[in-house]
């Protein structure tokens, strides 16, 4: 099985993922006027077309698109018994083709559009989050027919504005509906893995809420020297007011409503992956001179980063580049807040919260305004049953020689929560290819080829024992 996926990744797959690295297809947070620029139409035009050329009987690919959003591309693979229609038994592979923007940092030689191999490694935008899901969940379809297996019937449900929280998407799934059908199994390609050594299933994601705080002391700029002392720093006037919301020494968010808490058996297995991976959950950043992790305990740190809020400034405006600032007392300084959340908590009330918290009282009475501008909810998985807990330890097994392992992730993947909601029933296998350097959003991304094959393989085998089941 291994050995085919591996074929079909080094003939068809890697030339194709090379190509849609070079094009541009920034999310639509990021690019407003995407339609007119027309790479998102371009990016989903190069995977409808590789996956309208599989050998895959009775396959069927089509774009849908609803006026106002981003595409989607729906490919129907009927079960190998010849069992078509949405009223059968479905298995739903989800991945997306949209990117995060270009960031700077870029080592040379290497750039987001400019794809790279070196060695195991593919670096570019886009690869490893979330392109490669596509191409890979039709190979492990393939290669399940190759192998003389069966499948239920397949549903592949590919977005375009998922590095956007997902916005298009619930309009999609509300519309696609009668022809998705009953779900039992749900593939998730989009997630990480904490080492390339076996497979890795995702138990819970962390929900975003996304907040733009701005602060006005003045209509216009002034001469510093003639007005510090007098005018207040828009930019201290913010800082303090992020004091409210984290604990300036710690992080430790002080907001009540964006706290939550793991279960004990999610504790426990929190306590057991962090005994396995020891230092390599903080020994993997790319840290600066000398700069330290927050804690070197690494139940604390998986804590830190899966079940407990947190706070990213992640854009600022209003502020000159060093170059380009002068003497000036500056009018207005706005920063791009970034709340990550325990799954459990509600998103929406968690922003407003921090609204609530930062425009009550402002210092020096400074003009503030904050306001939600996104809000999506964590995930937890639902147990696994044992015929699935059994198939992922095979499947692991197989294509990596180890049985595989669960952990949370600190990012999110708002349609989790959204298929959870709409298919309590389901069994949902999370699982990708983000590992050490991987770097997704960041400069530098690279998808790691062996494992990318190896999840394939994996997700191949899911696929034959959820019909045995």
């Amino acid at each position: 099985m291994l050995e085919r996926v591996a074929a079909t990744w080094d003939d068809d797959v890697l030339p194709a993922l090379v190509d849609y690295i070079r094009i541009p297809a920034v999310s639509v947070a990021f690019d407003p006027d995407w339609e007119r620029h027309g790479h998102i139409d371009a990016a989903v035009e190069h995977v409808r077309a590789w996956c309208a050329a599989r050998p895959i009987e009775g396959i069927q690919v089509e774009v849908v698109r609803l006026p106002g959003r981003t595409p989607v591309i729906v490919v129907e693979v009927p079960g190998t018994d010849g069992a078509a229609g949405p009223d059968q038994d479905t298995v739903l592979l989800y991945g997306h083709l949209d990117k995060q923007p270009e960031m700077t940092g870029w080592r040379e030689g290497l750039g987001p559009w400019t794809p790279v191999r070196d060695g195991d490694a593919l670096y570019g935008r886009g690869g490893a989050d979330d392109g490669y899901a596509a191409f890979a969940a039709l190979t492990a379809l393939e290669a399940v027919r190759a192998d003389g297996g069966a499948h239920a019937r397949c549903v592949l449900l590919v977005e375009a504005s998922e590095e956007s929280g997902s916005p298009d998407l619930p309009a999609y799934v509300e519309a696609l509906a009668p022809r998705i059908g009953p779900v039992s199994l749900v593939v998730c390609l989009d997630s990480g893995c904490a080492t390339y050594d076996r497979l890795w299933v995702t138990t819970s994601l962390r929900g975003l809420a996304s907040v733009v705080l701005r602060v006005d002391v003045l209509t216009e700029g002034v001469h510093s020297g003639s007005a510090s002392g007098i005018v207040p720093s828009s930019f201290r006037v913010l800082r303090r007011l992020l004091d409210r919301i984290e604990d300036p020494d710690t992080g430790r968010i002080l907001v009540p409503d964006l706290l939550g808490d793991p279960s004990p058996a999610r504790l426990a297995q929190v306590r057991a992956t962090a005994e396995e991976l020891g230092d390599g959950i903080t020994a993997s950043w790319p840290f600066a001179g000398g700069t330290q992790a927050m804690t070197t305990d690494p139940t604390e740190a998986l804590l830190n980063r899966t079940w407990r809020p947190t706070l990213s400034v992640v854009g600022m405006d209003g502020i000159p580049s060093i170059v380009d600032g002068g003497n000036v007392l500056r009018p207005t300084t706005a920063a791009s807040l970034s709340f990550r959340l325990p799954p459990g908590v509600d998103a929406h009330r968690a922003g407003d919260a921090v609204v609530e918290a930062l425009e009550a009282d402002p210092l020096h009475g400074a003009q503030v305004r904050a306001e939600l501008v996104e809000a999506a909810d964590g995930w937890e998985a639902p147990d696994l049953r044992p015929w699935l807990a059994e198939a992922l330890d095979a499947a692991s097994q197989e294509s990596f020689g180890a049985d595989a392992r669960f952990i949370g992730e600190g990012g999110s993947i708002p349609f989790m929560g959204m298929l959870g909601e709409r298919f309590p029933d389901a069994q949902f296998v999370v699982t990708g290819v983000l590992g050490p350097g991987s770097n997704a959003h960041g400069p530098n991304e690279m998808l790691h080829v062996p494992t990318a094959q190896r999840v394939t393989a994996s997700v191949a085998r899911l696929l034959a024992a959820h019909v045995r089941r």
